[in-house]
C-alpha cells in the first residue's frame, strides 16, 4: 500500500474532504463508535507477521549503522518506573540522558526521561537548560483502573511539576468489554487536561488486547481522542513491543494522516534491549511511513537498557574495539 494513500476500504468508510475528518458522528454513541471501529479493514495476522519479519532481515552498511545508532539514541525515552526509584537514581538517569557518554560529547542526548509523577520535579531540575524532555506516566499507570477524576488529578500533578509529556494508559478492561466511548472520552478528557502544556502519549498495552484488529481499533480510538503519540506498552506485562504490533501502529498513523492530514507519533516500549533490535524498528518505520517519522518528534523508544548497548556499539564503530558493559553506567 502506498505510504500516503489510505486503503480503499478505509477511504470508503470515511468522509473525505478538504478539511480534516470530523468524528462527531462516529463518537456520538457507543454503537456509532463500534460501527466505525469495526468497519476498519481487518488484519491478516500471518501476512502482518511475515512482513514485519522480512523487514527485520534487511542489512545496512557501516556508515548507515553509525547514523542509525545516533538516531536511535536521540529517540530514547530513558525510563525508570520502579517502586524503588529514589531522587538520586532519577538525578543520575537525567544526567545520563543529557550526556549519555561523558567520554564523547558528540553523542546525542536522549529525547526524554520518563518517570512517575512524584519524580518529575527532580528530573526537571537536572534537565533545566537542556533539550531533553520530561515525560511522566499518569492515569493510574500501569493498570489504568481508577475513576476519571483521579486520573485527571494525576495528570494535573505531573504537569504542575513540569512534565512536558504525559504517557497515559487506557482502561483495557473497558476496551475489551466494548465500552469504546468510555475509553474515547477518557482520552479526550486527558487531552484537554494537557492543553498546550504537554504532548499526550496514549498507551494501549498491546499484549493485553488479544488481536491485531483490536490493536488497530485502539490506535484509531487514541488518535481520534487527540493523542500526539500512540504507544504499544507499559513494559510491565509479558508481551510488550514487537515488530508486528508496532507495524499495526505505524500503518494506523499512516492511514490517519492520509485521511485527516494530522500526523501522530509512535512509541514502541518494553523489550527492545539491543542495537540490532532497535535498527530493525527503524527499518520498519522507514519502509512503512517514511522519513517524516524518522525524528524523535514522531518516533520514540521506551527503554531503559537499550541505551547502554547503543553506546557500546557506537564506541566499537569509533574505536574498532568492544569496550563491554563495564564502560557504561548501570542504571
Amino acid at each position: 500500500m502506498p505510504t500516503n494513500t489510505p486503503s480503499p476500504e478505509l477511504s470508503a468508510s470515511l468522509e473525505q474532504g478538504g478539511t480534516p475528518i470530523a468524528f462527531a458522528d462516529a463518537t456520538a454513541s457507543d454503537g456509532a463508535l463500534r460501527r466505525f471501529l469495526h468497519g476498519l479493514p481487518g488484519i491478516d495476522p500471518v501476512g502482518l507477521e511475515a512482513r514485519a519479519a522480512s523487514l527485520g532481515t534487511r542489512s545496512i552498511k557501516t556508515s548507515a549503522k553509525a547514523y542509525a545508532i545516533d538516531l536511535a539514541i536521540s529517540m530514547i525515552d530513558l525510563t525508570t518506573l520502579e517502586g524503588a526509584d529514589t531522587p538520586g537514581k532519577v538525578r543520575a538517569l537525567a544526567a545520563k540522558a543529557v550526556h549519555p557518554d561523558p567520554t564523547d560529547r558528540t553523542t546525542p542526548h536522549t529525547a526524554a526521561v520518563c518517570v512517575y509523577p512524584d519524580m518529575v520535579a527532580t528530573a526537571k531540575e537536572v534537565l533545566k537548560g537542556s533539550d531533553v524532555k520530561v515525560a511522566s506516566v499518569a492515569t493510574a499507570f500501569p493498570a489504568g483502573r481508577a475513576a476519571l477524576p483521579v486520573k485527571l488529578a494525576d495528570v494535573r500533578d505531573a504537569i504542575a511539576a513540569g512534565a512536558d509529556e504525559i504517557d497515559m494508559v487506557i482502561d483495557r478492561g473497558a476496551f475489551l468489554a466494548g465500552h469504546y466511548l468510555k475509553v474515547y472520552e477518557e482520552i479526550a478528557a486527558v487531552r484537554a487536561e494537557c492543553g498546550e502544556q504537554a504532548r499526550l502519549k496514549v498507551i494501549f498495552e498491546t499484549g493485553e488486547l488479544s488481536t491485531y484488529d483490536n490493536i488497530r481499533r485502539a490506535s484509531w480510538l487514541g488518535m481520534m481522542g487527540g493523542a500526539d503519540f500512540i504507544k504499544t506498552s507499559t513494559g510491565k506485562v509479558a508481551v510488550n513491543a514487537t515488530p508486528a504490533n508496532t507495524l499495526v501502529l505505524l500503518e494506523a498513523v499512516r492511514d490517519f494522516r492520509a485521511a485527516t492530514g494530522t500526523q501522530v507519533g509512535v512509541k514502541p516500549a518494553g523489550g527492545i534491549r539491543n542495537t540490532k533490535e532497535a535498527i530493525k524498528f527503524l527499518v520498519l518505520v522507514n519502509e512503512t511511513v517514511g522519513e517524516d517519522w524518522l525524528d524523535n518528534h514522531w518516533f520514540r523508544f521506551g527503554a531503559s537498557s537499550l541505551l547502554n548497548d547503543l553506546l557500546m556499539q557506537r564506541q566499537k564503530l569509533a574505536t574498532g574495539r568492544y569496550s563491554g558493559p563495564d564502560y557504561v553506567t548501570v542504571d
